[in-house]
């Protein structure tokens, strides 16, 4: 009689490392993660480059949970001094950025991933396990930045945007100017326009992007690489 085996199989945790300067931030994500799931283990942490690239070659994770500013560098130093020596280890950017420059820096350093610090902890654990399986992971919006980023690459296609598809081009260059610092009047200068003229297409930007003031446009610009 053909002996019976047990066809469940214990699946292992993923092992995490965590990377970030604030020691309290670090203790708190290590607190829910160890408090809600048995699917990731915490293996160590660093709170600098120096710290965490000696970590994750003694540890050897299988996700880098990685900040990316820190005093002595950021999470693209980490990406450069890592993944020639451990391609294997797959990193997820964690921050409380979300400008288009920092994802795009730590995308194009290696990382799988980008989520911001307003994820929940449930969503931080899918997050981890789905780059460990292979996938890319996005906190929503900045999915677009990188799309954005590659798309003037040969044979991609153009990556359409809603809301920057509602200005006319004349509030691009009006908007372009003012992101990049330019008074009302040298607005005007460079466009040979009036300064009438330049305060009506602010006003029309503004009630396009329901957005209040000089400094949130000039970060929606940002944001979409018009600056």
């Amino acid at each position: 009689m053909a002996e019976e085996t047990d066809e469940t199989t214990t699946k292992r945790p993923v092992r995490v490392f965590l990377v970030d300067d604030h020691g309290l931030f670090r203790a708190g994500v290590r607190a829910e993660l160890d408090q809600i799931t048995d699917d990731v283990e915490v293996v160590g942490e660093a709170g600098s480059v120096a710290e965490a690239v000696a970590g994750i070659t003694h540890r050897k994770p299988d996700v880098v949970l990685l900040d990316v500013h820190m005093p002595d560098g950021g999470g693209a130093e980490v990406l450069r001094k890592v993944r020639p020596e451990l391609p294997e280890v797959v990193f997820l950017a964690l921050s409380v950025s979300d400008a288009a420059e920092d994802v795009i820096a730590v995308i194009r350093a290696g990382a799988r991933g980008y989520v911001t610090k307003t994820i929940s902890s449930q969503e931080l654990v899918q997050a981890v396990v789905r780059v460990s399986e292979g996938d890319a992971v996005f906190s929503p919006r900045l999915a677009g930045f990188v799309l954005d980023a590659f798309a003037d690459r040969p044979g991609a296609a153009p990556i359409s945007d809603p809301e920057l598809d509602l200005l006319t081009p004349r509030e691009r260059d009006v908007l372009r100017l003012l992101a990049r610092g330019y008074a009302y009047k040298e607005i005007a200068a460079e466009l040979f326009i009036s300064v009438k003229t330049v305060e009506t297409h602010v006003s029309s930007v503004l009630r396009k992007t329901q957005l209040s003031n000089r400094y949130e446009l000039s970060r929606w610009a940002s944001d979409r690489r018009l600056v």
